[in-house]
């Protein structure tokens, strides 16, 4: 799940834009202020920033320019009321990636997301298996052994981590922080969650492919 970062000082479309990314299935993060969204795009993983130009105290393209100088990698999409040609190639030569002027519509903000995401990551693998279980990361469909497996959305994160690293232990702390999205979370859940998901994926007369490592944390291998 990518996790978006939203800066934006109106409120009511600061509320809409989460509301909408989270629908489509996005983790979402949100500022109101260049210095709030600063300081979570330099300490929480962000795959992708939406950020207003017109932010009280500080301007979007300052911010950007100091993400950068920063090191900050991460795609930024910028909007703005102001739609002068000169004001957007200012936007972009700060450092943004992509402009949207405002007002604008949700399904073009969507489609302009994901284009600068699937530009981040052009070799992506989108389809994961491990033997006979295959994950389909678009389509969000899990099949093992020829059989569709119905998958809560917890569950398909946690197995779409476990399966980008196959052969690699993840601890329960990792988890937490990469899958949950917070810092810490109560050992138990994990499991419990990691408990109902082997038992959808881990049917009677199938190898074993989701495995403990004791102390330590889960770990999806090829079966010996």
């Amino acid at each position: 799940m990518a996790r978006i970062l939203v800066v934006e000082d109106q409120r009511k479309l600061l509320q809409a834009l989460k509301q909408g990314l989270a629908e489509e299935q996005f983790d979402v993060l949100t500022a109101e202020t260049a210095e709030a969204g600063f300081y979570l795009a330099s300490t929480q993983s962000v795959d992708l920033m939406v950020l207003d130009r017109m932010l009280p105290g500080r301007d979007g393209v300052e911010v950007v320019k100091e993400l950068r100088r920063a090191g900050h990698r991460f795609p930024v999409l910028m909007l703005t009321a102001r739609d002068q040609v000169q004001d957007r190639i200012q936007g972009l030569d700060a450092g943004a990636d992509d402009y949207l002027v405002k007002p604008f519509d949700f399904g073009e903000l969507l489609a302009r997301i994901r284009a600068l995401l699937r530009r981040r990551q052009p070799h992506r693998n989108f389809v994961l298996r491990v033997d006979d279980l295959e994950v389909d990361l678009l389509a969000r469909r899990v099949i093992r052994a020829g059989e569709e497996i119905v998958l809560s959305p917890r569950e398909f994160e946690l197995l779409e981590y476990l399966m980008q690293q196959p052969g690699r232990t993840v601890t329960r702390e990792e988890l937490s922080r990469e899958v949950w999205k917070e810092p810490t979370v109560m050992t138990n859940v994990i499991d419990v969650c990691v408990m109902q998901l082997r038992k959808k994926v881990e049917r009677s007369g199938l190898k074993q492919l989701l495995c403990t490592v004791r102390g330590v944390g889960y770990v999806v291998r090829e079966p010996s």
